[in-house]
């Protein structure tokens, strides 16, 4: 099968892993909704929070992440709150959520702050001072430690979702069925 780009290595990062503390930050959080400035401390108050970093919305990386989300619906299951991050506007978050039928809230973080307190920031190729996150998924728990990490090593690459559910299945509580 011929691919229609090129898959690039990507430098290794110094990012959060299993057993760190998670940085904090306040971002505004769009769902479908409403936006507003909400912290990661404020989140994980209730449940644990996956963190899923990912590019730009409109990036086929982007669908295809929130496709796969979607269709897997972690918080069906788990206890757990799922929200994305990217560089993506307030604006084009609320966009993204209507046309993929997306259920999670949208970390908003055009400035790519949250992406390099995090390590995950993937600078595009020939673009001058333009980045974006790269692929990462950060499992945190309620005292922000991060109890699963994931991040791309090549672009494209994408999450592994079978070793995102064993995780979630090993550090959240499954939600009671119903009857």
């Amino acid at each position: 099968m011929e691919l229609d780009f090129d898959i690039i290595d990507l430098p290794d990062t110094d990012h959060p892993t299993a057993g760190d503390e998670a940085p904090g930050f306040t971002r505004p959080l769009v769902t479908d909704e409403y936006w507003e400035d909400v912290s990661l401390s404020s989140l994980i108050e209730d449940d644990p929070v996956l963190l899923v970093c990912y590019p730009m919305n409109g990036a086929f990386p982007a669908t295809y992440i929130w496709n796969e989300l979607r269709d897997r619906d972690f918080e069906a299951t788990y206890e757990v709150n799922v929200v994305g991050l990217s560089v993506s506007s307030p604006y084009e978050h609320t966009t993204f959520i209507e046309e993929r039928g997306i259920d999670a809230g949208l970390f908003s973080d055009p400035q790519n702050g949250v992406a390099e307190a995090y390590d995950v920031v993937n600078d595009l190729d020939g673009m001058a001072n333009v980045s974006e996150p790269r692929p990462a998924v950060f499992l945190i728990d309620s005292t922000q430690t991060v109890r699963y990490a994931w991040v791309a090593q090549q672009w494209p690459d994408f999450p592994p979702y079978d070793a995102i559910e064993d995780a979630l299945a090993d550090n959240c509580e499954m939600k009671p069925l119903e009857s």
